[in-house]
């Protein structure tokens, strides 16, 4: 007889790893988890004041054996606080039948029941507790890993900024607790739609297989299955009838024009085609920002030229085991072409057909593609990184036609922002321009996201109201949590300050106003002139001089979405992988323009070719910066601003018109710009009267602009030695600082910077 599971009582602690946040996972000491015979990723019972279950993962080597480390969300599922006591106990891995939640009404009205699993994929659950839609990042198969990645941009860009936050709860599961759910989980919302139940007895992932047979119809395209969409794509499960029309897709008019003409004629004309004696392919590769609105578009066209669409999502397909893709395309083939004029809507198309490592799934994809353009049949595929899809299909009997979806500019965002209000009671203060120039980046479903976040906001502010309007209080509201879609990597968060805020500087103030500012402020100015902007801006001078306090100015002070790396951060061992860094970053760059890209310590990024030891590394990603600055593909509103205490060790053709082409020297500051840092610096800190900063910045010679701030900082720490009671901050606690904080500038440098400059101007 086996002996029974063994449990520990341990002490909760607040602490999760960054990863973990809301995701129902809890970590243990290794020590503890071999003394519970766990392995990382199994289901753990935990019991407090309530009982409910993660997923076990292991502690860093300074955990201590008593603690059991987990988030405020599972906490709050134990009913315990820091500190509590919580049981811990081995779980039998049982996989959920069927799980049923409840949640705010906005994201049960925008995620699918198929959306929904993917986001619980891999999580234990119990009924009455809270879940998040943060999907699980500790999944051991890579094809699900990837299918989850997918869900995550989805969820991203159909509830919006607020989709991390969301909670959920559980109204009801099989079994009641510790529940892992698989593929083959029926999850659905209370009193709403739910998925199919799979058919497969075999493992948890490959109940994926039984799962997207029972998606497919039975005998024939019916209404249901055509207006269900592709699961796990939330915006394809809009009914056929509620199709948008193109009249309601500004910025798009041109696209649905062209892409109707197509499908007119492959429709409803082909006796004239026949009598002229030649055939059209309705093979169609939609390209464009996520958001952006092509789904959209092909259900409006579809609706005005009466076909059916029927939407597969690829990134499903491709975690799907080889032979249960290969049925399901074809099996969504032969509904198309039994359905009479209808549409093969492909959605995140790089799925199935990556560039790279193409497996036996894109080699079916492929023939089932040219099988279903041969016939007649429209085959439209969509994608938001078009440089990942494989180039073949590209060829003239499968995808001949490409349509790229443009990033919205200021102007369509304002007719975006109209329509998407047309139904909202708006305060007499609403600004639409406004809210249009405040959203670079933003593309359709973002700006859907702004308005149901500030509706969301409104109500909360007049709940007793009998006529509530949105007013533009709350759209600035809302601008602070929803950010762009094609932001969502970047976790670079900016200080509110503006160029106002940078003491003296005046004549590099006035270059980078005219060099960054302009062109992402004016653009059409400069078309008017026929001429083209600036492209790039190199900040050169010693360090601790302000040159990155002066780029995040030149961010708040611009409404411009900026990316910012260090040199280094691109650079890779792997052959190949740094210029694929580079050539991302840009990317994402044009998707989110008008932008800044910032690249501190640009030297260790592009030295000059042909010295550096590394194999050719640097050499090639100087290489790729040069094609992306002044190559083919335009760097429409993108400014690039370097910046190096080097400047002669940045390689000179990253330095010629065109490209990094203005050089500004951000010189040390003087007794008058170091008493501005000073006072900056001390804006908020209560100096006595005998502090005289404008004197105290005259006797700092060597002091860069962070030394002064330090020296603030200094003194403050001075007065809080003296008494934690302290109020001001006197002349001698300045005086004890001053003898802390050292000069930083080396002479020799700045006296070598200055001569460089000195040069530069004279040529």
């Amino acid at each position: 007889m086996a002996a029974p599971a063994p449990d520990l009582t341990l002490v909760a602690s607040l602490r999760p790893a960054a990863l973990d946040g809301r995701r129902g996972v809890v970590r243990l000491h290794p020590e503890v988890l071999t003394a519970l015979a766990l392995r990382p990723g199994d289901p753990v019972r935990l019991a407090g004041r309530r009982v409910t279950a993660g997923i076990v993962a292991p502690a860093g080597p300074a955990a201590s054996t008593a603690l059991l480390y987990a988030d405020d969300l599972l906490l709050g599922n134990l009913g315990v606080r820091d500190g509590g006591q919580v049981t811990v106990s081995r779980a039998p891995v049982v996989p959920a039948r069927r799980v049923t939640l409840t949640g705010p009404v906005q994201v049960v009205a925008a995620v699918s029941p198929e959306m929904l699993r993917l986001a619980l994929l891999g999580k234990v659950v119990t009924v009455g507790d809270d879940v998040s839609l943060l999907p699980q990042d500790v999944l051991p198969d890579a094809s699900v890993r990837a299918l989850v990645a997918a869900a995550r941009h989805r969820l991203s860009s159909t509830v919006g900024y607020a989709w991390t936050s969301t909670l959920l709860t559980v109204v009801a599961a099989e079994p009641g607790v510790a529940a892992l759910v698989t593929m083959d989980t029926v999850v659905g919302w209370e009193h709403g739609p739910a998925t199919r139940a799979g058919g497969s007895a075999g493992p948890a992932h490959a109940g994926a297989d039984a799962h997207a047979a029972a998606n497919g119809p039975a005998a024939g395209p019916d209404a249901a299955t055509w207006a269900a969409g592709s699961a796990g794509r939330a915006a394809d499960a809009d009914a056929s009838d509620a199709a948008p029309a193109v009249d309601e897709l500004p910025g798009l008019r041109a696209q649905a024009d062209e892409l109707t003409e197509l499908l007119d004629l492959g429709f409803h004309h082909r006796e004239v085609l026949g009598r002229l004696g030649t055939t059209v392919s309705l093979g169609v590769l939609i390209a464009g920002p996520a958001g952006s609105g092509k789904s959209a578009l092909v259900r409006a066209v579809a609706a005005r030229v009466g076909a059916r669409v029927r939407p597969l999502w690829a990134p499903e397909l491709a975690a799907l085991a080889n032979d249960a893709a290969a049925r399901r395309l074809r099996a969504a083939a032969d509904e198309v072409r039994a359905a009479g004029p209808a549409v093969l809507l492909v959605t995140d198309v790089e799925a199935l057909a990556p560039a790279d490592d193409a497996g036996p799934v894109a080699t079916v994809f492929r023939q089932v593609l040219a099988e279903t353009v041969g016939a007649g049949v429209a085959v439209v595929c969509t994608t938001s990184r078009p440089e990942a899809v494989d180039p073949g299909l590209r060829a003239p009997d499968l995808l001949s036609l490409r349509i790229t979806v443009p990033l919205p500019d200021q102007a369509l965002r304002r007719e975006q922002l109209t329509v998407l209000t047309r139904q909202v009671p708006l305060a007499e203060d609403v600004r639409l321009d406004e809210v249009a120039g405040r959203t670079p980046g933003f593309v359709a479903a973002d700006l859907a996201a702004l308005v149901r976040e500030a509706g969301v906001r409104a109500a909360l502010r007049q709940k007793t109201a009998e006529a509530p309007t949105v007013a533009m209080a709350d759209f600035t509201a809302a601008l602070e949590v929803v950010r762009p879609t094609t932001m969502a990597a970047s976790t670079l968060e900016l200080a509110d300050v503006t160029l106002d805020d940078v003491g003296d500087m005046v004549e590099v103030k006035e270059q980078l106003t005219e060099s960054v500012l302009w062109p992402l402020t004016y653009p059409d100015t400069f078309a008017r002139l026929g001429v083209q902007p600036p492209r790039g801006v190199l900040l050169y001078g010693p360090p601790g001089c302000g040159k990155t306090f002066l780029v995040t100015a030149l961010a708040g002070s611009g409404r411009a979405n900026v990316l910012s790396v260090k040199g280094a951060e691109l650079l890779s061992k792997w052959v190949g992988e740094s210029e694929r860094a580079v050539r991302e970053l840009f990317r994402r760059a044009r998707e989110a323009a008008p932008t800044l890209v910032f690249l501190d310590e640009v030297d260790a990024l592009a030295p000059v070719r042909g010295q550096a030891s590394d194999g050719g590394t640097t050499d090639r990603v100087v290489a790729a910066l040069l094609t992306e600055l002044d190559g083919v593909e335009s760097l429409r509103n993108v400014v690039v601003v370097g910046a190096t205490n080097r400047p002669d060790l940045v390689d000179p053709a990253l330095l010629r018109p065109g490209r990094l082409e203005r050089l500004v020297y951000v010189p040390p500051p003087d007794g008058d710009a170091r008493a501005e840092i000073l006072r900056a610096a001390a804006r908020h800190v209560p100096f006595a009267d005998d502090v005289d900063l404008a004197a105290l910045g005259g006797g700092l010679d060597g002091f860069s602009a962070a030394d002064c701030a330090a020296l603030v900082r200094e003194a403050a720490l001075a007065a809080m030695r003296e008494s934690l009671t302290a109020s001001t901050v006197t002349a001698g606690h300045v005086e004890t600082a001053r003898q802390r904080v050292r000069p930083s500038l080396d002479p020799a440098q700045v006296a070598w910077l200055a001569a460089y400059a000195q040069a530069r101007d004279a040529r």
